[in-house]
């Protein structure tokens, strides 16, 4: 089979691994994403040269010419430089083999099959030839056209060696299967679950970006659903996977907590790409098993998971190596408020708790909303529709009362400056405890936001604390 897109950069390759007299093969997840057709193709070009692949780099920038500025990573033995929107790396052809406490592995020059042996998954084994004998010809030693076509991920070897060498290996087949809707072949999937152990000996920084990458598909749910089916998730995210499963108590039973944050998962991958958002959907309920309590005449009981969890992202954020910055912050605050919503949905919408959830929500308060509608999973769908005609008035609250009060980028209309001058005090307590109670009669509807309503509560608190405006 003869392949090759209508590049002029390949055909600059080929002239001049043909000079150089060296092979040069194209290789990796870019021919997969060309064969798939996918829509959003592989920056990232994979050349292999049976040869000096940061020689080969040199050649061809010096040959593309336009200041192409070459960069070479000697630890790794590579080159890569940008070509239009792609980013091109070159290395020579190697053979690995690893030891079983890391997974950096010993190298040594090798020949087109050897590299093709190292690859991961057969998909991405597949080379195409940049040699003028044999020009675009597909080299597939392993099947991988055949499995392309078949939506189907294995290993080009022995699964065992191919996972204990790399246990990485084991989050990508499953971020693969999530990205490109595949299924992992049995034996694959049989020896995942046997090596899970050993992702442990990989860095959380390299697990973080397969979740991130599982986190950022269409239905992050599958990739989860594999994770937690291999027995990696326990491993990983032990939070997480302790969510599954439901117990019943003198016939009460409560919902899968982990099939359930899926689902809202999934709903809120379905309206936001906002990955931040998706790992808020994620943890939303983190604190369940912890705080899971059976009353009687009741039932089972979660309360203050919210809270809980809240308090539990940090740590999680810190154990996975995410950003401990604004970004944890934001989902650190959105699990603390998921509930406030839908306590609204289920009480009388009145302003005042309108108000504080504008308050405490800001900016984020449209993601807030998402999530919240996003986490009504309820097989009963008249249940799921009064929710949501209930969440559309609370929608229209939100939007009056933020047009009235300006609630998002409320700052309270007397400081503390004034009220030290107002009661010629010192700095301290008292001003924080006349200032909270200002800003609690705005929220609660008490006086309106305004300096002179304010002023004038101020100067009424002051009076009951035993001040004397000087």
């Amino acid at each position: 089979m003869y392949i090759l897109p209508d590049d002029s950069i390949f055909e600059i390759i080929a002239r001049v691994a043909e000079r150089e007299e060296v092979e040069a093969y194209v290789i990796g997840g870019y021919v997969r994403d060309y064969i798939l057709g996918r829509e959003h193709p592989e920056k990232d070009i994979d050349i292999v040269v049976l040869g000096d692949g940061v020689r080969m780099a040199r050649n061809v920038a010096r040959e593309i010419g336009h200041g192409t500025k070459v960069t070479v990573f000697k630890t790794f033995g590579t080159a890569m430089f940008r070509s239009g929107i792609y980013e091109i790396e070159f290395v020579g052809a190697r053979k690995e083999s690893y030891s079983s406490n890391s997974r950096k592995p010993a190298i040594s020059p090798g020949s087109i099959e050897d590299d093709q042996n190292r690859r991961d998954f057969t998909i991405n084994a597949l080379a195409i030839s940049l040699n003028r004998k044999n020009f675009g010809e597909v080299i597939d030693p392993f099947g991988g056209l055949h499995d392309i076509k078949n939506k189907i991920l294995r290993t080009p070897l022995d699964p065992e060696a191919t996972f204990s060498d790399d246990p990485l290996r084991m989050m990508r087949a499953i971020r693969f299967a999530s990205q490109l809707d595949f299924t992992i072949s049995d034996e694959t999937l049989a020896s995942i679950k046997r090596n899970a152990e050993r992702i442990r000996i990989v860095s959380a920084e390299r697990i973080t970006v397969e979740l991130n990458k599982i986190i950022a598909t269409k239905s992050p749910s599958k990739g989860f659903m594999l994770l937690e089916e291999t027995d990696l998730l326990p491993v990983i995210l032990p939070e997480l996977s302790r969510l599954r499963g439901v117990e019943d108590k003198e016939g009460k039973g409560h919902k899968d907590n982990f099939h359930h944050t899926l689902m809202v998962l999934d709903n809120v991958a379905s309206g936001s790409e906002d990955i931040w958002l998706r790992w808020t959907a994620l943890l939303h309920d983190i604190a369940k098993p912890i705080t899971k309590k059976f009353v009687q005449g009741i039932g089972w009981t979660f309360h203050g998971h919210e809270f809980i969890g809240a308090k539990m992202v940090p740590e999680i954020f810190s154990r996975l190596k995410l950003p401990l910055n604004d970004r944890m912050r934001y989902v650190r605050k959105l699990v603390g408020l998921h509930l406030r919503p839908i306590a609204l949905v289920q009480d009388e919408v009145t302003d005042s708790a309108v108000r504080r959830l504008l308050f405490e929500a800001g900016d984020d308060i449209d993601d807030l909303m998402l999530l919240c509608e996003a986490d009504i999973t309820s097989g009963n769908r008249m249940k799921v529709r009064k929710h949501r005609e209930n969440f559309a008035l609370v929608r229209r609250k939100l939007k009056e009362i933020e047009e009235k009060d300006a609630i998002r980028t409320f700052q309270p209309p007397v400081h503390g400056d004034e009220i030290i001058s107002a009661f010629g005090i010192k700095p301290g307590p008292v001003v924080g405890i006349i200032k909270t109670a200002i800003k609690d009669a705005i929220l609660d509807g008490v006086i309106p936001n305004e300096h002179e309503a304010a002023r004038m509560y101020m100067l009424e608190k002051g009076k009951e604390l035993g001040l004397t405006p000087g």
